[in-house]
């Protein structure tokens, strides 16, 4: 199993989120309000246990100010896709998200006098991509999984090839439930992918089995579907999660990989959980040729 040592994250506190509106439906804005102290409340625990668990497993983290009136900006994967020191600032498609680029642009800016990252650019101007929350990089393959439909626009993926010079495989999400290709599909360390098939297309599913050998593909059944545990953040042979089943637990115990449930329901009010709360700021490509690739819908 490959794994990269002392993994640099993103993340913002929580000190603002809330679900306000509704977006995906995941979101019930009036039964947040109707528990909203306590809830918040504990949406700042649930965040402190995932930063704590991501510190135990070494990482090293880095925040984003948090800002009234910008409930999701503790969503930090949206920010960006980040790949070899390049960050390809995010483009939102819903109107109460877009306040929030402007403040990712500053930390990205920020990180960038630090020697931290080495270029920020932006999308055209027409093109929609939601950050690595669209963009999620498979370090096995040397590519990004993108998703497109719900949040993002599949032009993004000729803006994310010429930027960062890695093969883009685009897949049309199909469940409104699983909105960006965090909720949906995850790359493991050791090679292997998670992921939701009912979440695709069949021309999406097909392309998953065309470039992910069989041994290799772990599908999630939808008890764990609902719990998200698609959007894990990897530190090594660590996985880190909302929750899982016992049996899906057991199957990535045997691949000697070490799940660490975090529960973050608060979070997953709003469609979010652990990969949507984090960015990963250090990957790096093995280089190669860009190629694009597409499915129908």
């Amino acid at each position: 199993m490959t794994t990269q040592s002392n993994p640099h994250f993103l993340m913002c506190r929580p000190q603002h989120f809330a679900v306000n509106y509704a977006i995906n439906p995941w979101m019930d804005p009036s039964s947040w309000a109707r528990d909203e102290r306590v809830l918040a409340a504990a949406a700042r625990r649930e965040w402190a246990s995932l930063h704590r668990a991501l510190n135990d497993a070494g990482a090293q983290i880095d925040l984003v100010p948090s800002a009234p009136g910008l409930p999701d900006l503790v969503f930090t994967a949206n920010a960006a896709v980040v790949l070899d020191g390049k960050a390809l600032l995010a483009r939102f498609r819903h109107a109460e998200r877009r306040a929030e680029e402007p403040h990712f642009a500053a930390a990205f800016r920020k990180l960038q006098a630090r020697g931290l990252i080495a270029s920020v650019r932006t999308l055209p101007e027409d093109v929609t991509l939601e950050g690595a929350g669209d963009c999620v990089w498979d370090d096995t393959r040397n590519l990004f999984w993108m998703g497109y439909g719900p949040r993002s626009d599949e032009a993004a993926r000729h803006a994310v090839a010429e930027e960062f010079g890695a093969e883009v495989v685009a897949l049309r999400l199909a469940d409104p439930s699983f909105y960006h290709m965090d909720t949906a599909l995850c790359p493991l360390p050791g090679g292997e992918v998670l992921y939701v098939p009912a979440a695709f297309t069949p021309e999406g599913r097909a392309a998953i089995c065309g470039r992910v050998a069989a041994d290799q593909r772990i599908a999630i059944a939808d008890e764990d579907a609902r719990l998200l545990a698609a959007n894990a953040v990897c530190v090594g042979s660590t996985l880190v999660l909302s929750g899982c089943s016992d049996g899906l637990r057991g199957r990535l115990n045997e691949r000697g990989y070490r799940v660490r449930p975090t529960p973050l329901g608060s979070f997953l009010r709003s469609g979010g959980s652990a990969f949507c709360l984090t960015l990963r700021l250090d990957r790096r490509s093995a280089g190669g040729e860009t190629r694009i690739v597409g499915t129908a819908a």
